[in-house]
């Protein structure tokens, strides 16, 4: 039965009636195909307000965001040269930040051709804000990021969010613990992928780019916060800790635990991707240092995976009502609630096989 809401918008019954299969555990949902939108249509609006918008909107906003954050992470290495306990932490929650800010957000934008216009300056900043600042390969990002995980959304053995899952895991050591390990296992990985699936040039290339960025970061370690050796690796461990656990956390959250179709029953794009994405609320720190498109914009991201963050935070009001008003589902929660949902449901979310939900369009 259609709804209508407080404020009068109208908003239709669902698409689609499911059932589930008790022995196997397959959702197979039904779907009115007649009343299912096209992308075309939200492309078109979407399209509109792009065009009708700034450079600084497009692209202005993020740049000073990516600006500050540079200029951040080099001053927190003055901040590190204090005796002072209380400034010391401070120097490493802001080069925490500030280098999850260009390591993360800056370096996933560019992944996707949207820190500015240039293709090949995007290029070029996908291998600084990722090999040369953030030691994980960008060749390696595109290949796992663009090719598989945007277009194969929540399409099992493909963008499944599988790369994730470590079932071998108790519950809370992978939620709490288990993050504090990304520093060392992230240089490790690209290396990994690289020799198994990139050609040797490609991985002499980012060891030279990426060595060099942590080169440099050592040698201001010791030149300017007056570090010894030991002190300079400590810095480094636990400033890149300072978000790790959230970062497991969004990549998780945003995906696992929704829908998951098989490559021969996937539904149509607009489908896919409202029923297999979720997005977080704002927050402040998670938002600077990770994005929009990351956090709370993260539905609108895999939609239109080319816009910035800001843009995605501007198109949001159009795609949350076009898809309510269309009987589209909308994912929305809390961090907190998350939280609870994965150590509630740890085993059948991250150590059982996820059900396949089998789409079947009605004609």
């Amino acid at each position: 039965m259609a709804k209508t809401s407080s404020n009068g918008s109208y908003f239709p019954a669902s698409l689609s009636s499911k059932t589930v299969n008790g022995a196997t555990k397959t959702i197979t949902d039904y779907v009115d195909l007649k009343r299912l939108p096209e992308f075309a249509v939200l492309s078109k609006q979407v399209t509109a307000v792009v065009q009708k918008s700034s450079w600084w909107d497009c692209y202005g906003v993020d740049m000073l965001i990516h600006l500050i954050s540079a200029l951040s992470w080099l001053g927190s290495h003055w901040l590190l040269a204090s005796s002072h306990p209380g400034i010391y932490w401070l120097g490493i929650f802001v080069m925490g930040c500030s280098h999850a800010a260009i390591n993360l957000k800056a370096a996933h934008m560019a992944a996707h051709d949207a820190v500015c216009s240039s293709k090949i300056w995007n290029r070029v900043w996908a291998f600084v804000c990722s090999d040369y600042w953030g030691t994980f390969s960008a060749d390696v990002g595109h290949s796992i990021h663009i090719k598989v995980h945007h277009p194969h959304t929540n399409i099992i053995g493909l963008g499944d969010s599988s790369t994730w899952r470590a079932p071998f895991l108790p519950r809370f050591l992978y939620m709490f613990l288990a993050p504090l390990l990304l520093p060392v296992l992230t240089p490790l990985v690209a290396l990994k992928e690289l020799l198994e699936g990139e050609p040797l040039w490609k991985t002499a290339r980012h060891m030279l780019i990426a060595y060099s960025g942590l080169a440099v970061h050592i040698y201001l370690l010791i030149s300017v916060s007056g570090q010894e050796l030991y002190g300079v690796l400590l810095t480094i461990f636990l400033s890149r800790n300072v978000l790790a656990i959230p970062y497991i956390h969004v990549n998780i959250f945003q995906h696992i635990g929704l829908p998951m179709y098989s490559q021969k029953h996937r539904p149509k794009r607009i489908y896919q991707m409202t029923t297999g994405v979720l997005n977080l609320p704002r927050n402040m720190i998670l938002d600077y240092c990770f994005g929009h498109s990351i956090i709370s914009c993260h539905t609108e991201h895999h939609l239109f995976p080319q816009l910035s963050d800001n843009m995605c935070l501007k198109i949001k009001p159009l795609v949350k009502q076009f898809c309510l008003e269309r009987g589209l589902p909308y994912h929305e929660d809390t961090y907190t609630g998350r939280v609870l949902h994965f150590l509630n449901n740890y085993d059948s979310l991250m150590v059982n096989s996820p059900p396949i939900t089998k789409f079947v369009g009605l004609q």
